[in-house]
């Protein structure tokens, strides 16, 4: 692929301001996380209830998505992308000036989905300006705005010892309102924008098959990374007795693996395919989640299997989204709502499963083999689907026209399976 084709082939601008939007957004959706010991220690929580506080955003965001999806399409991305932005304003006012029991953190945390939301207007905001053949590297480089949850894991633990955890919400504040003012002023809707779905629109989609196994694959890939975003300072804290700086420290090196690696899992995926690159990272995730149960005594092999986990995370979340495009490429509004609804929903299982694990075993162990008992019946999945060249075709086609650096593509869209 060619880097002046790249460039001149749609909106570097909107391109920016889809990633800045994401990577703001990002940190404040994980907030929590980064928070999680010294909220247990205020609150007094079990671990089904740090479980349940660290789950919450990632449900808010999963269901929120299904409101921002649409609305992209109604109001186009630039100005659903400006109602997201003030919305999260509403959680980071509570956390910073009115959370002070566990109800109301999991307020704050629930709404905090707003801003975990906006995946679902920043991927449209990037796709609509790329032909076809340069959907999985846009979508990438707008989806490695997840690395705003490292900067979370960085800074957070170092700001709870000076300023407190209350005032962390209020300086949040002030990344969003920079970036509220970026995007108003350089963001820009593609001239080539679908029309407003109808709701029998919405229904249609949620019959296609594929549509579903979006869903599922998205909720293992950026349902793990978010996920473990949330949940790894205050594991590497509890289980390894490091202070918080040195979790933030080892959250972060994890963290950020997954979040570079997105554009590459969608420029590889551009290029042999996305179902072939998701079988060998739902194969290798499967192998890391079983390894992650067995090596909990090892600090250093723990940080060695969550960094390649992390990265095979991030990887996974572009490609899913190489092959989204390639489906439903008029539905790209709400398929990033629904299928992102989905990867939400897997931020909040994850945590779920191992906060109820540790609660009744005593152990995360269980909690890692069932997560990694998903990933494997994804690249089952995989497996079938690429024996059964199902989906193949169009990326055969995406790959030619790759090798040809053709001006133009046309594409057929597949019959669901």
């Amino acid at each position: 692929m060619q880097v002046t084709g790249f460039l001149k082939a749609g909106h570097v601008p909107s391109l920016f301001c889809a990633f800045l939007y994401f990577d703001m957004s990002f940190m404040i959706w994980v907030l929590l996380g980064p928070m999680a010991k010294t909220l247990v220690a205020d609150f007094h929580l079990s671990d089904f209830q740090k479980g349940l506080l660290l789950a919450i955003p990632p449900l808010g965001g999963s269901l929120l998505r299904l409101v921002l999806g649409p609305l992209a399409d109604y109001l186009r991305p630039k100005r659903a992308g400006i109602v997201g932005m003030l919305c999260t304003v509403i959680p980071l006012v509570l956390g910073w000036q009115f959370a002070n029991s566990y109800g109301m953190l999991l307020v704050v945390g629930f709404l905090l989905g707003f801003a975990g939301a906006s995946f679902a207007v920043a991927l449209p905001l990037a796709s609509r300006w790329y032909p076809p053949r340069y959907q999985g590297f846009a979508l990438g480089i707008a989806g490695a705005g997840n690395s705003g949850t490292a900067f979370a894991t960085l800074v957070v633990p170092l700001l709870l010892v000076s300023v407190g955890w209350q005032n962390i919400f209020g300086l949040a504040l002030i990344p969003l309102t920079l970036t509220f003012i970026i995007f108003l002023i350089f963001a820009k809707d593609a001239p080539n924008q679908p029309a407003p779905k109808t709701l029998s629109d919405y229904t249609s989609v949620l019959n296609q098959s594929h549509t579903w196994l979006f869903c599922l694959l998205y909720t293992v890939t950026f349902g793990g990374f978010v996920g473990f975003c949330m949940f790894l300072n205050g594991y590497f804290e509890k289980q390894f007795e490091v202070s918080a700086k040195v979790a933030g420290y080892l959250t972060t090196v994890c963290v950020v693996s997954g979040s570079l690696l997105r554009p590459i899992g969608g420029f590889f995926s551009d290029r042999v395919g996305g179902v072939r690159m998701l079988l060998y990272i739902f194969s290798g995730l499967a192998l890391c989640m079983v390894l992650l149960a067995l090596v909990m005594d090892s600090l250093y092999l723990t940080v060695g299997v969550l960094f390649l986990a992390m990265s095979l995370f991030g990887m996974g979340n572009g490609s899913v989204f190489q092959l989204v495009p390639l489906r439903f490429p008029k539905e790209i509004g709400v398929l990033t709502g629904v299928v992102g609804a989905a990867g939400g929903f897997g931020g909040f299982l994850l945590n779920i499963l191992l906060g109820s694990f540790k609660h009744w075993s005593g152990s995360f162990a269980l909690g890692f083999v069932s997560f990694g008992i998903l990933a494997a019946i994804c690249a089952c999945i995989m497996f079938t689907y690429r024996s059964q060249r199902i989906i193949e075709a169009k990326e055969k086609k995406i790959s030619s026209d790759l090798a040809t650096e053709s001006t133009a593509i046309t594409t057929t869209e597949p019959q669901p399976a």
